[in-house]
């Protein structure tokens, strides 16, 4: 198995827990070992993570040979006080936002990223619709 990612020390504004549910969003059927990757975690972090997403309801998952494909629980309603009324819909819809606009700021990659780390160029529609040149 891999060894332990980078630390990173001081806060930061999204909790790992978010981080593994966006990781989801954008490829239900990616492994743990991609999510680790991404969110800079250890494997086993991420099971304990995708465990604790399942018990509260947010998350499920089918096996599909060898592999989990995940389902999340998009009209759940977040759990702290002051977040009530705002669903796991909604807190997906505005990191994919974010993300998005991330990716395509001029001189910024415009592609998408694959579950294993690589990256796919953006098609040509895509490429026109943020300015960019299609060849």
């Amino acid at each position: 198995m891999g060894g332990v990612p980078e630390g990173h020390s001081g806060w930061t504004f999204l909790t790992n827990h978010a981080r593994v549910l966006a990781s989801i969003a954008d490829d239900p059927g990616t492994r743990i070992r991609d999510i680790a990757a991404r969110c800079r975690l250890t494997e086993r972090a991420v099971q304990k993570i995708i465990s604790d997403l399942e018990q509260s309801g947010y998350l499920t998952h089918t096996r599909q040979g060898r592999s989990n494909v995940y389902r999340i629980e998009q009209g759940t309603v977040l759990r702290h006080p002051a977040d009530a009324g705002l669903t796991v819909k909604s807190l997906l819809d505005a990191l994919d936002q974010h993300e998005s606009t991330r990716e395509t700021r001029p001189g910024q990659w415009a592609g998408h990223q694959r579950s294993d780390g690589t990256r796919e160029p953006a098609d040509d529609d895509s490429m026109a619709a943020i300015g960019g040149h299609a060849e």
